[in-house]
């Protein structure tokens, strides 16, 4: 098997700067490889990674979430298998979907991103990222939750934290040692609301929650707060990064903004090329739970699996012309992205498909479709070129833009 001594390391500041060079390496010539750093094996093909988020044969597992996320989170939904993480699903899988994401939540999501679009829409500019992106999610999960807004820094700051020890490959003290706080700090915030809420259920997410039953089965306290963690570090990076690519995305090819600011239907196709191109998130992990042979050698039973969704959304056998962004592309159904039959793999596959999908489909619909509408003749503040940062989620960290006030 290949070390591929050639390929910059996952863990070093040129593939941090651009990881796309090396990924198509990785896939021409080290599909599968051992990596020290992180005791795993790094696998980059489309169809590799496709084969171990559907897991048809039970090969792999996410056991290996016992000590990647259980720390910062708690036991959570992603780590059950079987009947248990089945009934679990059941119990939350009904609020990211039909009737209550539309009667109860999408005027939830619609009123905090006109909120947040009131506050600059007369400026003639705006940093996308600070004064929308990192803020509407995190306002629309907690406003869902029935929690306080006011404790928006606190919910950042938290779901942040956690961020950074998921993506802690270099094995940092400090980095881990925080998470771990979060933990603790999270659980001291949400218990006292649990358990209130549970005396006075009302018509929130938490609610919901707390009240809801599949086969004799509720959730328990520590089994909510542990969701809602979950919930709002997946929910908030991944769809703050996402819109703010988007918007980086569509600025960069004028044409296709143009495209969607004229037909707002196209919003879906480009939030569905934005997740392939640019991925929020680039790498998920699974353990093995048997010998499997992939592309380029053979895995072991019971070892960490790094699969780069980054790389395989770039991959030249799936996609024709994969390194270039078009919302157009017929290789890629914008009717399915957002479901287990995607054909992108950002919201990974199988039975540990994003819950949450639906939910972020309907944030960025509505977002975008508001901030277009807000902002006419929408450009790159001058001089400014997007840069990507992130290793183990990715997106720019700044997006300054200006345009002219709209007069409504």
């Amino acid at each position: 098997m290949t070390t591929a001594a050639q390929i910059p390391d996952i863990l070093s500041p040129e593939f941090a700067a651009d990881p796309y060079p090396a990924y198509r390496l990785m896939r021409e010539s080290a599909p599968l490889i051992w990596h020290e750093a992180t005791q795993s094996y790094i696998i980059s093909r489309y169809e590799d990674v496709e084969r171990v988020f559907k897991d048809k044969d039970g090969e792999f597992t996410t056991d290996n979430y016992d000590w990647q996320i259980e720390p910062v989170h708690g036991k959570t939904i992603l780590q059950l298998s079987g009947r248990e993480h089945a009934v679990r699903r059941a119990l939350v899988a009904p609020a990211f979907r039909g009737r209550d994401l539309q009667e109860k939540f999408l005027p939830v999501i619609e009123r905090n991103s006109r909120e947040l679009v009131d506050a600059f829409r007369q400026s003639g500019s705006a940093d996308l990222v600070a004064d929308y992106a990192t803020r509407f999610p995190v306002n629309v999960i907690a406003d869902m939750l029935g929690l306080d807004k006011a404790d928006h820094a606190r919910f950042h700051r938290w779901y942040t934290t956690v961020i950074a020890f998921l993506g802690n490959l270099s094995g940092d003290q400090e980095v881990a040692a925080a998470g771990e706080r979060t933990r603790v700090e999270f659980a001291e915030y949400m218990l006292p609301i649990i358990r209130e809420r549970r005396e006075n259920l009302g018509d929130d997410l938490l609610s919901v929650l707390c009240a809801a039953e599949v086969d004799g089965v509720r959730m328990s306290d520590e089994d909510i707060k542990a969701f809602c963690s979950l919930l709002l570090a997946a929910g908030g990076e991944t769809t703050d990064k996402a819109i703010a690519s988007i918007f980086a995305n569509l600025l960069s090819h004028p044409d296709q903004l143009a495209a969607v600011r004229a037909d707002h239907s196209l919003i879906p196709r480009a939030f569905a090329e934005t997740l392939r191109f640019t991925p929020p998130v680039h790498m998920i992990m699974r353990q093995s739970a048997t010998e499997v042979k992939l592309s380029g050698g053979t895995i072991p039973a019971g070892v960490t699996v790094t699969c780069l969704i980054g790389s395989a959304n770039r991959d030249e056998n799936r996609y024709r012309e994969p390194d270039r962004f078009d919302i157009f592309r017929e290789d890629l159904t914008a009717t399915n992205a957002f479901s287990a039959a995607a054909d992108h793999l950002a919201f990974a596959l199988g039975r540990h498909f994003c819950v949450g999908a639906l939910l972020a489909k309907a944030e960025v619909e509505i977002g975008v479709a508001q901030l277009l509408d807000a902002m006419p003749d929408l450009r790159f503040a001058d001089g400014f070129d997007p840069v990507e940062q992130g290793v183990f989620t990715r997106g720019p960290q700044a997006l300054p833009v200006r345009f002219t006030p709209a007069t409504a």
